[in-house]
């Protein structure tokens, strides 16, 4: 046996051969890297034995991780959850990269092949949306498709830039964008920006591809009016979005030579969520329930003493926040307010937007009331299950019924699309009049609320998944996943006007964070935070549903009140 073997891990698996043959068949192909996922042909999380070729190449048997093979090298990136596994499972051929961010394996790779080198994987293990160049395809795809057959698409809007080239800035503050416009024609891809602003890494992803039909040339942020104004001169039709289009820019291009929608073909394809996309929003949810536990537990110690205030509590979610992996700072100015305590937060793979209402002695009836009406409303329209392309406004009252039950209401929007490390708020998705139809794929939050001025407010928010629902209908219809993970105020619950569907929900809702957040808490290892999960997750009894119900004349006085204080 050689001394390499003897130091092997009893649980590891010598792969020296098995690369050994990839590098030769790489050699013959001509190809410098190789790019294997964990996933299959349908974007599996879990996937059976005969599509387990990373665990067969590296010996690592995680469900979620991508290898790279060089000549010389060969590297597994995976999350937190599994890197103590990977140490132990693969042997000393392997470089365990201790994140999942595509960038990371990009510049690793740009680092590790040549200039010009050939970067092979298979194209049935990937999602569209996982490189920018597909996104490019996928967009000329559209513009070919369209009955007007448009010879360029204008991207004003930030997210629209940042999102088709996967890249990330900061000239605004909360929000991972820069300062850019696109014109990508059938043939070219102008980018204008602050050529200055670029790394290395991205200045070489964006011109890997010159010359050719995937070559972005860089240009200017300032001379994008000059370009737009000569390239209009030619038999040309520019198709842009009309909602984030400056009248700048519009009235450059000629009426003849405009195609005007609402929003882009880059705005529609950036709302739904691809596969990876959706994998990496779960995750960024999960360690940001960590953080608003953390907190929660926190106010609990410090309130009653009197020892926060509203700023010094905004300043520790932050903090909490930043503390967790792959954190890139708040996507909003963080609120906290005395009976509303909201936050918001950015990872690298995902946004967070999560409100959470709490009180911190003895809410009155009328506190109890309102709050479980905004509650009731929040589980009526998660729980909702409507024909696919239906607009969102068309099921938005199902998130006010309760209120309006009662006279009660709220006067702002019920919710708003997330972006993936994007924008806190991404249109087009959402339950307004301008909002397109829901789709599959896409995120919005989910935030009835309701507010006596001067004495207290109530809101509830998550972020919820469109996902398919399972009916036996042959037409497809849709429903919410609520992706959000923290637990609601149980003092502030008035389980007497909840019906038993509604505790079943938040039954299985407490289930579900205990199984996805707990174990999180474990791994960094906070005991006191998990006995308090355990504790605000403990099922509600189904026999306390819609025991009491309040007679309407019994609430008549209070609602006297509060619609005053609505200035009704």
């Amino acid at each position: 046996m050689s001394l390499y073997h003897q130091y092997l891990p009893p649980t590891a698996t010598n792969t020296s051969a098995r690369l050994a043959a990839l590098r030769g068949l790489m050699r013959t192909q001509g190809t410098h890297a190789y790019i294997v996922p964990s996933t299959d042909a349908h974007m599996s999380e879990y996937i059976s034995e005969r599509d387990a070729r990373l665990c067969w190449l590296t010996g690592f048997s995680g469900s979620a991780g991508t290898a790279v093979v060089t000549q010389d090298k060969a590297a597994l990136w995976t999350d937190s959850r599994y890197w103590t596994q990977a140490e132990r499972e693969m042997d000393c051929n392997w470089e365990l990269q201790r994140t999942i961010s595509s960038e990371s394996i990009g510049t690793w790779i740009l680092k590790e092949v040549p200039v010009g080198g050939n970067i092979t994987l298979d194209p049935f293990l990937f999602s569209i949306g996982s490189i920018w160049q597909a996104k490019v395809a996928g967009i000329r795809q559209q513009m070919e498709r369209h009955s007007q057959r448009p010879t360029a698409v204008l991207l004003s809007g930030l997210e629209e830039t940042a999102w088709l080239f996967n890249l990330r800035g900061d000239d605004i503050p909360y929000n991972p964008v820069f300062y850019s416009y696109t014109l990508l024609t059938n043939t070219t891809i102008s980018l204008f920006l602050n050529k200055s602003r670029l790394s290395a890494a991205a200045r070489e992803s964006l011109v890997s591809g010159c010359p050719g039909l995937l070559c972005v040339e860089l240009q200017e942020y300032g001379q994008v009016s000059a370009h737009l104004r000569r390239y209009t001169q030619d038999n040309v039709t520019v198709w842009l979005g009309t909602e984030y289009t400056t009248y700048g820019l519009y009235s450059i291009i000629p009426q003849e030579k405009l195609l005007e929608e609402n929003y882009s073909p880059v705005m529609i394809a950036k709302a739904v969520k691809n596969a990876d996309e959706q994998k990496m929003l779960r995750a960024a949810h999960v360690r940001d329930a960590v953080a608003v536990i953390q907190y929660l537990l926190w106010l609990e110690k410090t309130v009653p003493q009197g020892e926060v205030d509203e700023f010094s509590g905004a300043q520790h979610i932050d903090a909490l926040r930043w503390a967790q992996q792959h954190s890139r700072g708040p996507s909003f100015q963080s609120i906290s307010a005395s009976g509303l305590n909201a936050a918001l937060a950015h990872y690298r793979d995902g946004t967070t937007d999560i409100t959470r209402t709490v009180h911190w002695s003895e809410p009155t009836p009328l506190q109890k009331e309102a709050y479980t009406r905004v509650l009731m409303g929040s589980i009526d329209l998660s729980r909702l299950v409507f024909p696919s392309n239906t607009a969102g406004r068309n099921v938005e009252s199902f998130a006010r019924r309760a209120l309006w039950d009662v006279g009660l209401n709220y006067g702002h929007g019920t919710g708003h699309g997330i972006g993936n490390f994007l924008s806190v708020h991404e249109w087009p998705v959402g339950f307004q009049s301008n909002n397109v139809p829901l789709e599959a794929g896409m995120f919005t939050s989910i935030e009835p609320g309701y507010y006596r001025d001067g004495e207290f407010g109530i809101r509830i928010e998550d972020v919820a998944l469109v996902v398919e629902a399972q009916t036996e209908s042959e037409e497809t219809f849709l429903t919410f996943e609520v992706v959000s993970l923290v637990p609601y105020d149980r003092k502030l619950i008035n389980l007497s006007l909840l019906s038993s569907e509604q505790i079943q929900y938040l039954n299985s809702y407490y289930a579900k964070i205990r199984e996805q957040v707990g174990p999180e808490l474990r791994r960094q290892q906070l005991e006191e935070e998990y006995a308090w999960l355990q504790e605000n997750t403990e099922p509600f009894a189904l026999s306390s549903a819609g025991t009491v119900a309040l007679a309407p004349l019994a609430l008549a006085p209070l609602l006297s009140v509060l619609l005053g204080g609505l200035g009704a």
